[in-house]
C-alpha cells in the first residue's frame, strides 16, 4: 500500500528526470545576469582609474581601503575579466571566487552602514516626505517631464541587498559551476575527463 509520502516522490521523481537535462538553465540565467553587472561595475572603475583609487583610499569621503591602488586595480579586472568568464561559462567556480570577495567588501565597506534596502521605501512618511519636496522643486525648477519618462524618481538608501544578492547568486554557481551544455567548463569537462 503507497503512502501519500511514497506517491508523492514518485511523481516527483518522474517528472523531474525528465526535465534534468536542462538543468544548465538556472546557472546560465545566473550568469547572464551578472554579466553586465560586472562588466558595467569593472569598466566603469577602469575608466576614471584616478577617482577609483581616490575613492578607494580616502577615509573622509571614500572607503579608507590599505592599499588603494592595488585594490583598485584588483577589483576592476575582476570584475571586467569575471564578466567576460561568466558570458563564456569558462573557470565558473574559479571566478566565483574573487567576485564574492569583491561583493563581501562592497556589503561591509560601501553599504553596510545604509542596512538592507537598496531603494528606500517610498511609503515612508520621511521619504515620501524627501520625494514630493524634489519632485515639487523639479516641476518648478526643471524638467520634471524629461526626468521621469523613463520611470519614477526614488530616494537611493545605499544599502546591502543587491550585493548580497549578487553575493548569493555567485555561491550558487560556486557549486554548481556554469552548467550543462550551455557554458565552455561542461565542454571542456567532457574533452579533459577527470582520472582517479
Amino acid at each position: 500500500m503507497n503512502t501519500l509520502a511514497q506517491r508523492y516522490y514518485h511523481a516527483r521523481n518522474n517528472v523531474f528526470s525528465r526535465v534534468q537535462h536542462l538543468d544548465g538553465l538556472g546557472p546560465l540565467a545566473l550568469r547572464l545576469f551578472l554579466v553586465p553587472v560586472f562588466w558595467m561595475a569593472g569598466t566603469h572603475k577602469l575608466a576614471g582609474m584616478e577617482q577609483t583609487i581616490e575613492w578607494f583610499g580616502n577615509p573622509d569621503w571614500g572607503l579608507g581601503l590599505p592599499f588603494p591602488t592595488l585594490l583598485a586595480y584588483l577589483a576592476a579586472y575582476t570584475e571586467a575579466v569575471g564578466a567576460l568568464l561568466l558570458l563564456l561559462g569558462l573557470a565558473t567556480r574559479w571566478i566565483s571566487v574573487p567576485l564574492m570577495v569583491t561583493m563581501l567588501v562592497a556589503i561591509f565597506a560601501v553599504h553596510w552602514d545604509y542596512g538592507w534596502a537598496a531603494i528606500a521605501d517610498s511609503s515612508s512618511q520621511e521619504v515620501a516626505v524627501r520625494l514630493g519636496t524634489a519632485t515639487d522643486l523639479l516641476r518648478e525648477h526643471g524638467n520634471y517631464s524629461w526626468l521621469t519618462e523613463k520611470g519614477n524618481l526614488v530616494v537611493l538608501n545605499n544599502g546591502i541587498e543587491f550585493a548580497v544578492t549578487y553575493f548569493v547568486m555567485l555561491l550558487s554557481l560556486f557549486f554548481t559551476g556554469g552548467g550543462r551544455y550551455v557554458s565552455l567548463d561542461y565542454y571542456l569537462s567532457r574533452l579533459f575527463p577527470q582520472r582517479d
